[in-house]
Formats: C-alpha cells, sequence, structure tokens
C-alpha cells in the first residue's frame, strides 16, 4: 500500500509541477511555415504522419504486454483450479 501512495503522489507532483514545452522546434516551425506558404503541403504531411507513428507506438507497445499478462494470468487460473480440483 505504502508502495501505492508513493506512485500516486509521485504521479501528482510530476503532473503539477510539469514544465510547459513548445510542440515544434523551430527549425521545424520554419521549414513547414515556408512550404505551405509556398504550397507544397507534403512535408507537412510527412511531419504529422511522422507524429502519428511516435503517438501511436507506444499503445501498441502496452496493448501487446496486456495481451500476454492477460493470457499469463488466464493459465495461471486455469492451473490453480486444476490443482484445487485434483486436492480436493
Amino acid at each position: 500500500m505504502r508502495r501505492v501512495k508513493q506512485i500516486i503522489l509521485s504521479t501528482i507532483l510530476l503532473t503539477i509541477f510539469s514544465v510547459s514545452a513548445h510542440a515544434q522546434c523551430a527549425m521545424c516551425r520554419g521549414t513547414l511555415e515556408s512550404s505551405v506558404a509556398g504550397g507544397d503541403t507534403t512535408t507537412a504531411s510527412n511531419l504529422n504522419i511522422g507524429i502519428l507513428y511516435l503517438f501511436v507506438a507506444p499503445y501498441i507497445l502496452f496493448a501487446v504486454l496486456g495481451y500476454f499478462w492477460y493470457r499469463t494470468s488466464k493459465r495461471n487460473g486455469q492451473k490453480n483450479k486444476a490443482l484445487s480440483s485434483i486436492t480436493g
């Protein structure tokens, strides 16, 4: 229980004292503004695809880990059930 309280407190403190950051570096922003102003939207489109790729990757990782965790716990539950039926 103490560990859970530490995690919750750490999360709250990190959320409260977080530092705001700009979404893009100056070079990326300048390149995008000049390419869009010139009528070329492929650079902006490619950057958006890259952002989506980076955004989705952690969710896929957590989904795969969650699946393996579920599968392992289900197998362990079946083993425990089989052992309890044998031992009476």
